[in-house]
């Protein structure tokens, strides 16, 4: 099974960029978006001046537990810059969502409560809202994470957008919002454990 099958079996078809996108992004973006796979993982991110942005981090069901997705994600922690990666709210239904928000916040990553995300699918048609995480080693405020989701999301989710799917997704502005202490932080019931 190549990468782009490992990583369409595991997300969403509507979290989901086409094989065609992701082979321009390597290829015309090469010096941005990378691939870092092995037997166990595929990782597809961004890393540009100050940020870094997961967009897919897939770990075989096999691995886990043998430490690869923090093995991966120190990788880019080692760069000393923020990391910010999309998550699927907390779905108790699906305990890959409770399991991959309790990972998170192990790791040490914030939930940006402030950032709303909203975008439609090209491939469904429907509005899907993700949560954003970051981990920000310089005390990196949610502002700043804000304005590199922004940079993220014109310069890869978008990116010829028109070409691979035959429509555009919405503007920036439409998709991404802020607005100080709108939820509740969704990692807070995996970051303090009550003792029974």
């Amino acid at each position: 099974m190549n990468w782009y099958e490992k990583l369409n079996q595991y997300f969403p078809v509507e979290e989901m960029k086409s094989k065609e996108h992701m082979e321009t992004l390597l290829k015309e973006k090469g010096n941005v978006y990378h691939k870092d796979e092995g037997p166990y993982h595929v990782l597809m991110y961004a890393e540009f001046e100050n940020f870094s942005f997961v967009d897919y981090l897939f770990v075989s069901k096999e691995s886990r537990g043998m430490g690869l997705g923090k093995k991966t994600l120190q990788m880019l922690k080692d760069k000393k810059k923020p990391i910010i990666l999309e998550v699927e709210p907390v779905n108790y239904e699906d305990t890959d969502s409770e399991k991959r928000l309790r990972f998170y916040a192990r790791e040490g990553f914030e939930h940006a409560s402030s950032i709303g995300y909203c975008r439609r699918s090209l491939a469904t048609g429907e509005e899907n809202s993700m949560e954003i995480l970051y981990w920000a080693p310089n005390g990196e405020s949610e502002e700043e994470i804000f304005e590199a989701m922004k940079k993220m999301y014109e310069d890869i989710h978008t990116y010829k957008d028109t070409h691979f799917y035959g429509e555009s997704y919405d503007g920036v502005n439409k998709v991404l919002t802020f607005d100080e202490g709108s939820k509740e932080d969704v990692l807070e019931p995996f970051s303090n454990p009550v003792s029974k």
